[in-house]
């Protein structure tokens, strides 16, 4: 049984080009995804930032699932301390009505931006993650089948039992997860310190809930794939530059490959591209699917989603397709997909 496996978008703006490029971009991912077999695209929110454009994620994935016809397409993910849980529901629950079967939302807790971004977002920073386990439970509660005496309904939304995920990088999302009985996505691909620890916590916490029987792991990678490793490395530039960015506080869109890259990056720039990116899967397809079958070996995950930051869009689809001949061929002792429970 090969592993599912998705796509996660960030909708990269690359430099020399604008939105409408970065939405075009996600709109052919997502056709070339679900031609290549993949379960899921997700596109993640983030708000802010010159290089990506999927800030408002629910419309976007509107844009998605008109462009598509049986892909899962969801958020990976809303960050929920940054809305009201009933404004989500809305807006999922409206996708629901539209793309029917479809839907899925993954939620985090992180601000997705500055703290100055946030509290613009927010109005004030008074819904904090503290109240993030409170803010699942009352949307899942307007997600579901109302009841006759209940004061506030999502409309749309009520009934629609959108499935929902929850992300994170750490112990205590692990843990949420577990004791809420949800599946859960690790966030390897940009904060992988945690990785083995949560999935141990995940599992062994976890209690069976009205959506989901038994614990069901997803983890992120970054994936560069090309005819060559040498052509591969060259494109990973791209995000290690984006990663350099960040770190320095600059805010720039997706930069081009950077053939003299080693001259532009310092050790200590080296040493933390080595940490954070340890688990990205670069170079060719033989490459690749070895490194895939130890990554999967290792963490003994249910299901792999993937990111593809590289900066040309052909060479971003050659890749989307060519993990889908990768993962295909990759085999082991996979759970099926989540089976919801739900009155569509």
């Amino acid at each position: 049984m090969a592993i599912p496996y998705s796509l996660l978008d960030l909708a990269p703006i690359s430099e020399g080009f604008g939105v409408k490029d970065a939405l075009n971009n996600s709109k052919l991912m997502a056709v070339e995804a679900e031609r290549s077999g993949y379960e899921r695209v997700w596109l993640a929110e983030h708000h802010g930032m010159h290089g990506v454009a999927s800030s408002a994620t629910s419309v976007v994935l509107t844009h998605i699932g008109n462009a598509t016809s049986s892909i899962k397409i969801g958020a990976g993910g809303i960050m929920l301390p940054n809305h009201a849980p009933l404004v989500i529901a809305e807006q999922f629950g409206t996708l629901a009505e539209l793309f029917p079967g479809r839907v899925e939302l993954g939620l985090g807790r992180a601000p997705g931006t500055d703290m100055a971004t946030a509290r613009a977002l927010r109005r004030n920073l008074q819904s904090d993650v503290d109240n993030y386990p409170q803010d699942i439970q009352e949307l899942q509660h307007y997600l579901g089948t109302p009841q006759d005496s209940q004061p506030i309904v999502a409309v749309p939304g009520a009934d629609t039992h959108v499935p929902l995920w929850l992300l994170g990088s750490s112990l205590y999302s692990a843990q949420v997860a577990a004791k809420m009985g949800l599946p859960y996505s690790f966030a390897s691909h940009f904060a992988p310190d945690a990785l083995f620890d949560a999935l141990h916590v995940y599992r062994n916490m976890f209690k069976p809930s009205s959506q989901l029987s038994a614990p069901q792991a997803m983890a992120g990678v970054m994936v560069v794939i090309a005819e060559t490793d040498e052509e591969a490395e060259l494109l990973f530039t791209s995000v290690k530059q984006q990663f350099m960015n960040m770190r320095r506080g600059l805010n720039k869109p997706f930069a081009k490959p950077m053939a003299d890259f080693d001259n532009y990056c310092t050790a200590s720039d080296e040493a933390m591209l080595a940490n954070v990116l340890r688990y990205a899967l670069v170079g060719s397809k033989e490459t690749v699917k070895e490194k895939l079958n130890d990554f999967v070996e290792a963490t003994q995950i249910d299901e792999i989603i993937v990111s593809m930051p590289i900066y040309d869009i052909d060479a971003r689809l050659f890749s989307v397709k060519a993990f889908a001949d990768i993962a295909t061929a990759c085999s082991g002792p996979f759970r099926s997909p989540i089976s919801v429970q739900s009155d569509q």
